[in-house]
């Protein structure tokens, strides 16, 4: 398609701005594409994912991207994003959104309200998988080498270990007292990206300890969905390894940029990413509110939302499998 092309030309473009993603999570979950695009001369110069997402109490937003981290207008030039913002403006008026919500990874310039909840970690990978490990601040490197040689960790990669990934992935979104998000979502990225999704594993002595779901974009890899057993990372440091593995194999593959992913500040995941070497950079999510007074508050930064965590932290494991489907269609 004319606009994955250009999303793969276009430097400044993401995975998330190709049709693929904005596709396959509206035919998971239900919710409407409408994605723009900007032409001049016949020519594709802009593109800007878009969905109408429901949210709960049936209220309706405009996201570029849903489920994505990064979103918003991109194109070869100011004029044409702007025309973009200003097309996804009209619409987010006629349809009476509460709001409409770009997930820019760079400042739009647009001056409108912006959350500084998130940060996202990006790292120029070098050619040489050896020296992935060096690189690592002194700690980590520790760990990650004791992980390899003498705990025996190694990494594999299938797309066969879907299984493994979406069981740790629910074990652990339950822990944190969050839906899950369904194995026929996961299931749609493979089929979907082909080549471009990837799985890999941790394994000790044959038992899985840890997965995760990468995306393959020009020269990046985008470490995405994840999830590990519990303890092991206290007993064998699996997630050290993992990511420094998987960063090796970035390399063996001709990768040059590796995507840690979004995080939010305040969260042990963003102190893990800075603890492995990574710099954070944050991100420009900008918000036309349209009839909502304020900008979303409903995220587990939020200490009303602990009473829902902890208690959905509390529920047996089917149980929540059983409701992240309808849950996660309401949390774009």
């Amino acid at each position: 398609m004319r606009v994955d092309t250009f999303a793969l030309e276009t430097p400044r473009a993401s995975f998330f701005h190709g049709a693929g993603w904005t596709r396959a999570v509206c035919a998971e979950f239900g919710h409407e594409d409408r994605s723009l695009v900007a032409e001049r001369g016949g020519r594709v110069v802009g593109v800007m994912p878009l969905a109408l997402c429901r949210g709960l109490g049936g209220k309706k937003a405009l996201i570029s991207t849903p489920y994505g981290v990064y979103g918003g207008p991109i194109g070869t030039d100011g004029g044409a994003e702007r025309a973009l913002f200003d097309e996804a403006e009209r619409e987010a008026l006629a349809l009476g959104v509460g709001r409409l919500e770009m997930r820019c990874l760079e400042d739009p310039g647009l001056g409108l309200p912006k959350s500084d909840l998130h940060a996202t970690f990006v790292k120029d990978l070098g050619t040489d998988p050896a020296g992935v490990l060096p690189g690592m601040p002194k700690k980590s490197r520790a760990d990650a080498r004791k992980a390899r040689n003498t705990h025996g960790l190694r990494l594999h990669e299938g797309r066969w270990y879907l299984p493994d990934l979406v069981r740790l992935f629910h074990a652990n979104k339950r822990a944190l007292g969050s839906p899950a998000l369904p194995r026929s979502y996961f299931e749609r990225l493979l089929d979907t990206f082909g080549d471009s999704a990837t799985i890999h594993v941790v394994k000790k002595d044959g038992e899985t300890l840890a997965a995760a779901m990468s995306f393959l974009f020009r020269d990046q890899v985008l470490a995405y969905h994840s999830g590990t057993e519990p303890g092991v990372d206290r007993a064998f440091k699996a997630s050290v390894f993992m990511y420094m593995a998987l960063q090796e194999w970035s390399i063996e593959n001709g990768y040059r940029i590796f995507d840690f992913g979004r995080s939010r500040k305040d969260s042990g995941a963003f102190s893990f990413k800075k603890h492995q070497g990574f710099q954070a950079r944050d991100l420009h999510y900008s918000f036309r509110l349209v009839r909502d007074r304020g900008l979303p508050t409903f995220n587990p930064s939020n200490p009303k939302t602990r009473v829902l965590q902890r208690t959905w932290s509390k529920l047996p494991i089917g149980v929540t499998q059983l409701l992240s489907r309808p849950a996660s269609r309401f949390l774009p």
